[in-house]
């Protein structure tokens, strides 16, 4: 018989080596090492219980604990090729390595106590109540552990929310929960906390995460009115997600204002601050180029007048606008006209004024920032506007959709000038649309040929004649 225990050592560690030998999976590869090293222990221990010079009674203790090393051995074997998968380098959903340990413990137990019954009877009671007492928190904390493993409320990777703290799961341990904070730090949870918290979960069911942001409005502005500039404002923003549309609502008529609730989802939680940041940026500068008014808080009862949207300085728009090439033709006092019918606009910086292939009515002069324009098909910026240049002009003479994207390079405030007081000014002086479309379609050229450069395509210039009877049509003039 010693010479059959030793041939079966050698023969697992031989089987065990080779199935090490031909798994991809890394844990799988790294316990049936630890198998193998029981295994030739196991032979070893054989050897030399038999063969070794021991006396009696030690080497009847050796081939009683014998069968316990083979049993372990086997328990490892078992699990660790029954559970993980044996060509891919990962681990089973349902069984984390904490969740095996405990298999191959229970079957290690299982085995013990059928091959030491008297043994193990014999020290269950003292041994269960020292070890209960000695280790009451930690044996807690491996019971939630492994509570936890199986129940799946979270895994590695996911952002939760644990004993009120926000985090990234980052490891889950036999005696607790490490988890990584907004601030990059460590927060380690034990698991019985864990198990006694409620835990909310915001990568399960999906990454989608509703934010809300509170902004409060004039009563003098219509609901409708102020839920489509919110909703516009928030149309082209990337850190909210697309595939759902923002819900704006009415929560209460306040002392001060309207207020209002806009709910928007993101995928990335750990951007949330930066989302909050970005709608409210977007509300704030929506709102200022539609004049709609954000109230103060009353704290005293005064008279407040809305934020006018019409350019509030007439002089430095009438300055502005007289170095406007294609408006150069027009008399001071059209230029005038012009100004006070035109609208100052501020928008941040990153955002899009205007987008290539729009509908738009109105030409934008700068004045205050820097505007980048780019071009579908070109590489790079076409151009760039600053203090005193000016886009759009025409879509202001022809309704023409916008030829180009121009974006906000800073904080840029703006005239717009819209096509119904350019009409205005037309029907008092009908030999300014010959004057101002000459200059355009001179423009036009410049920028035709300019653009013909950067993409693949050729330039078209349009007759002078034909862009006079469109820009007549589109103003309603014949």
């Amino acid at each position: 018989m010693p010479a059959s225990s030793i041939i079966v050592g050698i023969a697992l560690l031989l089987v065990t080596l080779a199935l090490r030998g031909a798994s991809a999976n890394r844990l799988v590869r790294s316990r049936l090492l630890t198998s193998a090293l029981l295994f030739g222990t196991y032979a070893a221990a054989a050897a030399l219980a038999a063969y070794g010079p021991l006396p009696p009674d030690v080497a009847q203790q050796i081939r009683s604990f014998n069968p316990l090393l083979i049993a372990l051995s086997l328990a490892i074997l078992i699990v660790v090729v029954a559970i993980n998968p044996w060509r891919e380098d990962r681990l089973p959903d349902r069984f984390p390595t904490i969740v095996q340990d405990a298999i191959v413990i229970a079957l290690f137990a299982l085995v013990a106590t059928l091959f030491m019954q008297e043994k193990v009877l014999a020290t269950t009671a003292v041994g269960a109540v020292v070890i209960g007492f000695a280790l009451q928190d930690t044996l807690g904390n491996l019971f939630s552990g492994l509570a936890i493993q199986i129940e799946k409320p979270f895994r590695v990777g996911h952002w939760v929310t644990i004993a009120g703290t926000d985090g990234l799961v980052s490891e889950v341990t036999w005696r607790a929960t490490k988890i990584r904070t907004k601030a990059g730090n460590f927060v380690v949870v034990p698991n019985s906390v864990v198990a006694k918290e409620t835990i909310t979960n915001y990568s399960e069911p999906t990454h989608d995460t509703r934010l809300e942001v509170e902004v409060g409005a004039s009563y003098d502005t219509p609901p409708n009115e102020v839920k489509a500039v919110i909703a516009g404002a928030l149309r082209d923003e990337p850190l909210i997600a697309a595939s759902r549309e923002p819900e704006i609502l009415i929560v209460d008529f306040a002392a001060s204002a309207i207020t209002y609730r806009v709910r928007v989802w993101t995928t990335d939680f750990a951007a949330d601050m930066r989302v909050r940041d970005r709608v409210r940026s977007h509300i704030y500068y929506a709102f200022r180029r539609h004049g709609i008014t954000i109230p103060y808080p009353i704290q005293v009862q005064i008279e407040q007048e809305p934020r006018p949207a019409v350019a509030a300085d007439a002089g430095a728009g009438a300055r502005l606008i007289d170095g406007v090439d294609v408006l150069a033709s027009l008399s001071d006092e059209q230029r005038a006209q012009l100004v006070a019918s035109s609208h100052a606009m501020l928008y941040e910086a990153g955002q899009v004024i205007v987008r290539e292939g729009d509908a738009g009515a109105s030409m934008f002069v700068v004045r205050r920032g820097e505007a980048a324009v780019t071009v579908g098909g070109a590489t790079g910026e076409l151009a760039r506007h600053r203090e005193g240049g000016f886009f759009g002009e025409m879509s202001l003479l022809t309704g023409d959709p916008r030829s180009a994207t121009v974006t906000a390079l800073t904080d840029c405030e703006l005239i717009e000038i819209g096509a119904e007081a350019f009409r205005r000014v037309v029907l008092a002086d009908a030999t300014v649309v010959e004057r101002v479309t000459a200059a355009v379609a001179t423009r036009r050229a410049e920028l035709d040929l300019h653009r013909a450069t950067r993409t693949t395509g050729s330039a078209v210039a349009e007759a002078p004649h034909t862009l006079v009877a469109r820009v007549r049509r589109f103003l309603r003039l014949s």
